[in-house]
């Protein structure tokens, strides 16, 4: 096991990759390309798992590679390659030149045109050099601490899964034919902790806690992460069935931004066109309840899916998708809105091989004023969701149902733990039937959700 304390460099030279990407796109049109865009990477990442005190994995590995996409006209072709020496740059243009020639033509394919491109100017808040900062010994010491924190907090916390500490840096250079050349760093750190419970004639319980940040400095302590970690284990001892009933459920906030994540697949451009979306077709209609607002922005400052410019060089924006339970918005990429005759959100995501697909800015239903206590102090019985098993949504039709667990309500109060349970229903009237919509917005990914109540949906048991 390597644990030297030397770091690697942060990235390569910010001017080594614009020149290899603008080079790139040069010798692509020198080629006869009609139209070229590539994207540069260079990125360094760090993992481990601390289980029971010892080191149960380490990882440490560095990238750094190349995409290019050119047109010929209408047809359109994609390579990649991490050998950037002057002759593997060669191959990749005079493959991609190549490959483009003889594929299929798509009346939809190509670049923005120049005047959709562009990048937000200003500090974005999306690097810190703090996060690669710290010795191999004391990056563990983080998974360390975190588990050891859990174990420490009740007796009955017998045994774990771990302690993870991980950290990422990247750097990211677009460029393109029409003059088109950006680049920005990202970092990432997240710390967590994964311990098992059990007490004497019941079943073995875990949960999980973790924290994630750009920065050290807004990264929950280890010591906290753990702690919170065993709370929400020690909670589930003893879980059982409940029976098969139609009552309120309360979705913490965690598990409730997956089903706003459901609504960004169903808008998402690509499930539009091809009319795999129970979304289709619904533009500027009634969708949710007037209480549901939900936007996609991907200009806030420290935002996991914040950055300058999309996947094509189109500047990151706010979009409001729903407003008032109005649909007002799909995210859409230059593909897509092509195919569906509107203009391209600036939601572009891609990586360096392929076309661009679609991914969120930062997309989230704003908060409403409850708290998570005053939500399920109103009901006198029903469910409070903290963990989704499984996956069962069926995007076409808005089918819903997913394996859950969590606990049950009574008269206000949180009384015992439930498991092996599904909560079912359709996204189409979910959204409709929202009655309470939380204080406790928090973003630990790009797509977020407060704790949310929804009446009406079945919870299936014994």
């Amino acid at each position: 096991m390597n644990t030297s304390t030397e770091q690697r460099p942060a990235a390569a030279s910010p001017t080594d990759l614009k020149e290899i990407a603008a080079d790139v796109v040069s010798r692509a049109a020198q080629g006869g390309a009609t139209a070229a865009e590539a994207v540069a990477m260079d990125g360094s990442e760090f993992s481990t798992v601390v289980r029971l005190g010892e080191v149960e994995t380490l990882k440490e590995s560095g990238s750094k590679a190349i995409g290019l996409r050119v047109f010929f006209g209408q047809r359109a072709a994609s390579t990649h390659s991490s050998d950037l020496s002057p002759e593997g740059i060669r191959q990749l243009v005079d493959s991609a030149l190549a490959l483009a020639k003889v594929t299929s033509e798509d009346p939809f394919a190509g670049i923005p045109e120049p005047g959709q491109l562009g990048k937000l100017e200003g500090e974005l808040d999306l690097y810190y050099d703090d996060v690669y900062s710290l010795s191999n010994e004391d990056r563990i010491d983080y998974a360390r601490r975190a588990e050891e924190a859990a174990l420490d907090a009740d007796p009955r916390i017998v045994n774990s899964d771990g302690g993870s500490f991980d950290a990422a840096i990247g750097y990211k250079v677009l460029a393109n034919s029409h003059g088109f050349l950006g680049d920005y760093r990202r970092s990432y750190c997240s710390v967590s902790a994964v311990p098992i419970a059990q007490v004497e004639g019941s079943a073995m319980q875990r949960d999980y806690w973790y924290s994630v940040a750009m920065t050290l400095k807004k990264l929950e302590s280890p010591e906290e992460v753990g702690k919170t970690a065993a709370k929400r284990t020690l909670r589930r001892i003893g879980a059982r069935k409940v029976k098969t009933a139609k009552v309120p459920i309360v979705f913490e906030h965690t598990v409730a931004g997956a089903l706003v994540g459901h609504i960004f697949e169903a808008v998402n451009g690509d499930s539009i066109w091809r009319g795999a979306s129970f979304l289709s077709g619904k533009l500027n209609e009634k969708i949710a309840g007037d209480n549901i607002n939900i936007v996609d922005d991907g200009t806030m400052r420290g935002g996991f899916g914040t950055s300058p410019f999309d996947s094509e060089g189109v500047p990151s924006r706010k979009t409001v998708v729903v407003e008032n339970g109005v649909l007002k918005s799909y995210l859409l990429n230059t593909y897509t809105a092509k195919k569906l005759g509107l203009q391209t959100t600036g939601n572009a995501s891609r990586g360096l091989a392929g076309t661009p697909g679609i991914g969120p800015g930062n997309f989230f239903l704003k908060p409403g004023a409850k708290s998570l206590e005053e939500i399920i102090g109103d009901i006198k019985e029903g469910l409070f969701v903290t963990e989704f098993l499984g996956f069962g949504v069926n995007l076409v039709t808005g089918d819903f149902s997913r394996g859950a667990s969590g606990l049950w309500i009574e008269n206000g109060a949180l009384t015992f733990p439930v498991e092996e349970i599904t909560v079912a229903g359709n996204l189409k009237d979910m959204f409709f039937n929202i009655s309470e919509i939380g204080n406790d917005l928090e973003f630990r990914s790009s797509i977020a959700s407060p704790t949310l109540r929804i009446d009406g949906m079945t919870v299936a048991g014994e």
